[in-house]
């Protein structure tokens, strides 16, 4: 299914998760303007997996380097996040996951 076709909330977001493909986030993410890498993958499928497997779990940025620390090439850092999600690498990458807007206020 197109993105075209799925619902969405007034920010973009999708509104059922399920709906989800990696086809659906090429489609979100350019429209945010991202290139997607074999690296932007892992965070969004990381966010995902925390989404899904963790009571709805929606990690901050220190958290999500922590999670992905182990399954990167080199040491993470959030700045690398960044540059593949320059918008905010837990709310944009979050988004082109399909996940709902995340409501956390930044920080830690």
């Amino acid at each position: 299914m197109a993105l075209a076709n799925l619902e969405r909330d007034d920010h973009g977001y999708l509104k059922d998760l399920n709906e989800w493909n990696e086809d659906i986030a090429r489609e979100l993410a350019e429209e945010e303007g991202v290139n997607l890498t074999d690296d932007s993958f892992k965070l969004i499928n990381f966010l995902r997996n925390e989404y899904i497997n963790n009571n709805a779990n929606q990690p901050n940025e220190r958290n999500i380097v922590k999670g992905l620390k182990d399954n990167w090439k080199g040491k993470l850092k959030t700045k690398e996040l960044y540059t593949l999600f320059p918008k905010g690498p837990a709310k944009q990458a979050g988004k082109i996951a399909g996940l709902p807007e995340t409501k956390r206020k930044g920080g830690y």
